[in-house]
């Protein structure tokens, strides 16, 4: 069976050779020994010579395959490459050009019914049709393919090649940016008046074939023709420019890049909540400090690395990057606030105001068995200014013992009547010579009861504003951290919003 089938492909390759050497191959032998013997390649192929020659060019796009932030180079099959640090635009493309050539024409019937031959470029005359912003070290980075040439003097040459262009990059709404990149392609020697690029088709380049990619997002690819003066020549020249627009696909980013930003944020929005007696409470904010640091030099080898703007993911991640920053700085206040002592610290009439009265009450604060609202605020007021004008009107001794200005009262035995009101203890005397007739007691032993009254009362007196001072320092220190809560929490919403709602787009999946 197998022996069988072997011969049917030996007969079957012999009548190929046999019928295409015994029709075709003498007859295009002779037809290219005559067009070639009197050929000119560096003749222009028209019938007049004062006419110019047309030709159709067009350009096929296939595929965009990858990014490389780090190098910051864009690759794409058919093939585009983006090399956004030296702003080139590096691409693989199939360029389509299209001639009548006056000297290679023939009658078919003549030659066995030869209608096409295929012929090296460099055996005919081409146009030589070139990128004008290539960057390219050789400059045309084409590879020389065969000329298709019809009967009726029709050429195409279809050349693929890698091109180098420059590109201007914008990087100023990264990773929500578009980018134009231009093609600019045209005879480098024959102006408008002998050489007439015609755009072969008026939707500019082919995208029939093109792959999508999963990074970049393809617009299009819209070509426009142009006829330029150049100072170096009066005569005008025309150039072919095509635009790629892509746009950059940008849910890989906003997940791996926005996303954890706005979490590590979030964890230091959480330290403001944690209580300053834990211990833990500024080694979690330097700690998230450091993991940002840690995070934002990752994405730095991502982001563009060019002076001409700041990207926009740039100036999110500063923000929050200051945000985390200043919490950090806070934190330490509130540390402060915290474990300051009536020994070292004394609390100004302003902290009073500010963080004992009125932000507790905006912030809906309160502390246990009181009230803050702006009615308790301002009777509070008022009783501190009555206090300080009775104390300024009472004698020296009954402030210093912190009893009533009166001795009009007699008293009977040694202390006459003590009495203990609310923690304090009030004496009624009278007059020092009426006690020490009635009780018999010497000058020097009521004096010496008093200094240990006024000692007594001061430990306690002192004792309680202490006591007082720490907790209003305390409390101080909760309202910053609440405070500061409440302020980060509405400025990372608001940058996070700012951000997205001034890309020019979201989303592009």
């Amino acid at each position: 069976m197998y022996f069988v089938m072997d011969l049917y492909l030996i007969v079957l390759c012999l009548l190929v050779i046999y019928i295409k050497d015994s029709l075709q191959g003498p007859h295009e032998k002779r037809l290219l020994n005559n067009l070639l013997a009197t050929y000119n390649t560096l003749e222009r192929p028209v019938a007049n010579e004062s006419d110019p020659l047309e030709v159709k060019f067009g350009l096929t796009l296939q595929q965009i395959i990858d990014v490389d932030e780090k190098n910051q180079i864009l690759t794409t099959n058919a093939w585009l490459n983006l090399d956004e640090k030296n702003q080139l635009l590096i691409t693989n493309i199939w360029l389509s050009l299209e001639w009548n050539d006056y000297n290679l024409r023939w009658n078919d019937s003549e030659y066995g019914g030869v209608r096409d031959l295929r012929i090296t470029p460099n055996k005919l005359w081409k146009p030589d049709v070139l990128m004008y912003n290539s960057a390219d070290e050789g400059f045309d980075g084409t590879y020389h393919t065969n000329i298709v040439v019809k009967n009726n003097g029709s050429c195409l040459y279809v050349p693929p090649g890698i091109f180098k262009s420059t590109c201007k990059i914008d990087i100023t709404w990264f990773p929500f940016d578009d980018q134009h990149c231009e093609m600019k392609f045209g005879s480098w020697t024959y102006d408008g008046n002998q050489l007439d690029l015609i755009l072969n088709s008026d939707d500019g380049g082919d995208l029939s074939d093109f792959i999508t990619n999963g990074e970049w997002y393809l617009i299009g690819m819209p070509g426009k023709k142009n006829t330029i003066t150049y100072q170096c020549c009066p005569e005008p020249y025309v150039d072919i420019t095509f635009t790629i627009q892509i746009r950059r696909r940008t849910l890989y980013y906003f997940f791996n890049l926005i996303v954890p930003c706005v979490l590590i944020s979030s964890m230091a929005l959480l330290g403001f909540t944690l209580p300053p007696d834990s211990g833990e409470k500024l080694t979690l904010g330097v700690t998230i400090l450091l993991s940002l640091t840690v995070f934002l030099n990752l994405v730095a080898e991502t982001l563009p690395q060019v002076s001409d703007a700041i990207p926009l993911l740039g100036t999110y991640f500063n923000c929050i990057m200051f945000m985390v920053a200043s919490s950090v700085v806070l934190t330490v206040v509130v540390l402060n606030y915290h474990h300051r002592t009536a020994d070292i610290h004394e609390m100004p009439p302003w902290i009073k105001s500010v963080f004992l009265q009125w932000l507790p009450w905006i912030l809906r604060m309160g502390r246990p068995g009181r009230k803050i609202t702006r009615k308790t605020i301002i009777l509070s007021n008022r009783m501190k200014e009555l206090e300080l004008k009775e104390r300024s009107s009472k004698s020296l001794l009954a402030n210093v013992l912190d009893i009533d200005d009166d001795f009009r009262h007699p008293c009977s035995g040694i202390s006459g009547s003590t009495t203990a009101i609310g923690g304090s203890v009030f004496t009624r005397l009278t007059t020092v010579e009426e006690q020490n007739v009635s009780s018999g007691c010497s000058h020097k032993d009521l004096h010496h009861i008093l200094k240990e009254l006024q000692f007594i009362t001061n430990r306690m007196k002192k004792a309680d504003e202490e006591q007082e001072l720490i907790s209003d320092w305390k409390f101080a220190a909760m309202v910053v951290d609440r405070f500061c809560l409440f302020v980060f929490t509405l400025f990372t919403i608001i940058a996070t919003v700012t951000v997205l709602l001034s890309a020019p787009h979201i989303i592009v999946q």
